[in-house]
């Protein structure tokens, strides 16, 4: 789906339960309900929060995936995405290193995993990889695996090249992350150093070696409904099997510092069009849920199934603690623990964010 979609013809009121029965009977969300969706009321957004979650709970039951970053290279990119506080020009103030030696970032993976992470996903910035980088890598995963053979591994590592996909795959990573960010009609507002088309094609690369395709947004960018629609339903084309949704941090030094334009309630609208839209799809809570949810986050996994624990790649989280015990105050369990509470909580200031360490989505 490309092209901005026109505002006519949209349905009010929405009967959110009628909308979420016929995409459980098979019926796909067309753009006219999505925008209804978007358009929602505040006092009747919990209503619709209430009928995307018999969908969740369809597909997903009441599991929460818990995913842990690992930050191998921070700051340094080259690329110019204006959300992006590692870009070229930055001036946020984050942590800059290169590689992290295999050693450490298998350490810090086991902290997430003790935590109760099914997925570890590795990320590096830069707008790709070498093969060297990819062999690094590769390296890394192969550790892993063998000492947690059954955690799912997700690289994100920026634009592949032929046959990095491949080696990746080979090594053992499950998934590969490649946001699409917005709308491919938003996108050149937000980043001129490599184009829309490069995402998709590297989502595909991934899909075609094997690799689960993750994929998602970023949203609060300046998009309008039309956009969001858009994006959403790209993903849903591309066949995205987990999609994160990531609300804009305004990092001061970025060139959208000071950009504010959420609301929980406008959350909770966009997760749960994201939810009627790819109703079987992993739907995960990313970057900035804490600053932009707030009271809400537990309100959230009625319609999202995941999150990531902890911190983020250049921003401190919620505390592990804090999500740990949100998530089974809320009647939640965690995927792969029994009881929903995992064995301990991992130190996950050390992974970079913030500044006590020595790494958004």
């Amino acid at each position: 789906m490309t092209g901005t979609l026109r505002a006519e013809g949209v349905r009010d009121p929405l009967d959110a339960a009628d909308v979420a029965r016929r995409v459980r009977d098979g019926r796909a969300l067309d753009a006219r309900d999505a925008l209804a969706v978007l358009r929602t009321p505040d006092d009747a957004t919990l209503g619709l929060v209430a009928a995307a979650g018999v969908l969740r709970r369809r597909h997903f039951g009441s599991a929460v995936k818990v995913n842990y970053l690992v930050n191998l290279k921070s700051g340094l990119c080259p690329e110019d995405c204006t959300y992006c506080s590692q870009r070229l020009g930055s001036a946020a103030q984050i942590l800059k290193y290169t590689w992290l030696q295999p050693r450490e970032a298998i350490e810090q993976a086991a902290r997430g995993i003790q935590g109760g992470a099914s997925r570890v996903c590795l990320v590096a910035s830069g707008k790709g990889p070498t093969d060297r980088d990819v062999g690094r890598v590769a390296g890394m995963v192969e550790q892993l695996k063998a000492g947690h053979p059954d955690v799912e591994v997700c690289a994100c590592l920026g634009i592949l090249k032929d046959g990095q996909a491949e080696r990746l795959r080979a090594s053992g990573v499950d998934a590969y992350n490649h946001n699409l960010n917005t709308a491919e009609s938003k996108y050149q507002d937000i980043c001129t150093t490599h184009d829309y088309a490069d995402r998709v094609a590297t989502v595909q690369h991934a899909r075609r070696a094997g690799l689960s395709p993750c994929s998602g947004l970023i949203v609060g960018m300046g998009e309008s409904d039309e956009q969001l629609v858009e994006a959403v339903f790209a993903l849903r084309d591309l066949g995205s099997d987990s999609i994160p949704v990531n609300f804009l941090m305004p990092f001061d030094g970025t060139p959208l510092a000071g950009t504010w334009e959420l609301t929980p309630l406008r959350c909770l609208r966009i997760l749960a069009m994201v939810r009627l839209a790819c109703p079987d799809k992993e739907l995960r809570l990313a970057g900035g849920r804490e600053m932009h949810l707030r009271s809400l986050q537990a309100t959230a996994l009625e319609v999202a199934n995941s999150l990531f624990l902890g911190d983020y790649l250049t921003s401190e989280g919620q505390s592990a603690e804090a999500d740990l015990a949100m998530i089974a105050d809320a009647g939640f369990s965690i995927l792969g623990h029994d009881g929903g509470a995992a064995a301990s909580s991992p130190a996950v200031r050390r992974r970079g964010a913030g500044t006590d360490a020595a790494p958004n989505a």
